[in-house]
């Protein structure tokens, strides 16, 4: 058994009651993510969908109609919680985790935090968990998050 490799935890607060941000994080997650760089066909992608119950799907849908899943909810917990299976990459055939928390910070603040694990179950796990730390993983996406639930201009993807 492949040694337990430390979880990444990205955590942002957002100006959003937690209902709201919550709704926004899971039913809008097509208006924020960073398809570029986190997708499998990144320009093909048409939308992003996060079927909201547990067993729903989150998978990107293509232009042609094609889609490629890239988890499955363990748990559906509005508006404090979201657990799904992670395994964007088709090459990998063992899943990680996300786990997104929603925390109230008062009536117009919430603070969003993910916590990415279970990296010992896929092939090079330590690299993965690198990719997905920092300003180019979960702090990137979490930072367009932000942006759209704050009314900012949402950055050019690169």
């Amino acid at each position: 058994m492949n040694q337990p490799i430390e979880p990444i935890v990205v955590q942002i607060e957002v100006r959003r009651g937690i209902q709201d941000a919550f709704r926004l994080f899971t039913e809008d997650i097509g208006g924020w993510w960073p398809v570029a760089g986190h997708a499998v066909r990144p320009d093909q992608v048409a939308a992003v969908v996060l079927e909201g119950r547990v067993g729903g799907r989150l998978y990107e849908r293509w232009h042609d109609g094609g889609e490629a899943d890239w988890g499955q909810v363990l748990a559906w917990e509005p508006p404090t919680r979201l657990l799904l299976t992670w395994r964007p990459n088709r090459a990998r055939p063992a899943a990680t985790e996300v786990e997104v928390r929603f925390t109230s910070e008062g009536d117009s603040a919430t603070r969003v935090e993910v916590v990415h694990s279970k990296f010992e179950r896929a092939v090079a796990g330590a690299q993965v968990a690198e990719s997905v730390g920092g300003d180019t993983g979960w702090g990137r996406i979490l930072n367009r998050f932000a942006d759209l639930i704050e009314g900012r201009e949402l950055p050019p993807l690169e």
